[in-house]
């Protein structure tokens, strides 16, 4: 080996070092460093999806946006959508004749059946709900909920809509 390619491979070695240190001083400042608690919290708050439309006020109780994924076509018995629940908000009493999956992926609110004590459910919680139990989910008092819900279809029906929660039932559960 000459002096030459032993003096370029020195540089190279040197150069390499350099701009991975001036690269770190970047990434691994304070400011940007993941495990600092307010990096992660903020990062844990963006919302992957935007809020969407205002949903009906006939079917929720205080204001939900929907934001639609994946509508109903020739491959897909279901449709897709994300669901923002403001503090307070719920849906109505409901069934869906072929199920539903919820998928909880900000904040924390409550999925209740019919006769049967209130979960409360928080960020990465998955909900499984039988074909046609009569149930409500929504946000807590004190926080918003967002949901992806996955609702199947039977025929052309994908829920079946009844009475609002009373606000007794929703204080009953948020105590």
């Amino acid at each position: 080996m000459n002096i030459n390619t032993i003096y370029s491979y020195y540089l190279l070695i040197f150069t390499a070092g350099l701009l991975t240190v001036s690269g770190c001083s970047n990434l691994c400042t304070e400011k940007n460093n993941p495990q600092d608690p307010e990096q992660m919290a903020k990062q844990n708050n963006e919302m992957l999806f935007p809020k969407g439309e205002l949903l009906p006020g006939q079917w929720f109780s205080q204001k939900a946006y929907l934001h639609p994924l994946l509508a109903r076509d020739q491959n897909n018995e279901f449709a897709l959508g994300v669901v923002t629940f403001e503090p307070g908000a719920r849906t109505h009493w409901h069934t869906h004749p072929k199920g539903q999956v919820l998928i909880v992926t900000a904040g924390e609110g409550f999925y209740q059946e019919k006769g049967k004590p209130a979960r409360r459910i928080k960020k990465g919680d998955v909900m499984n709900i039988p074909e046609n139990v009569m149930h409500w989910h929504g946000a807590s008092a004190s926080a918003e909920l967002v949901h992806i819900a996955i609702t199947n279809y039977k025929g052309d029906q994908n829920v079946v809509w009844n009475e609002p929660v009373t606000d007794q039932q929703y204080n009953e559960v948020n105590n």
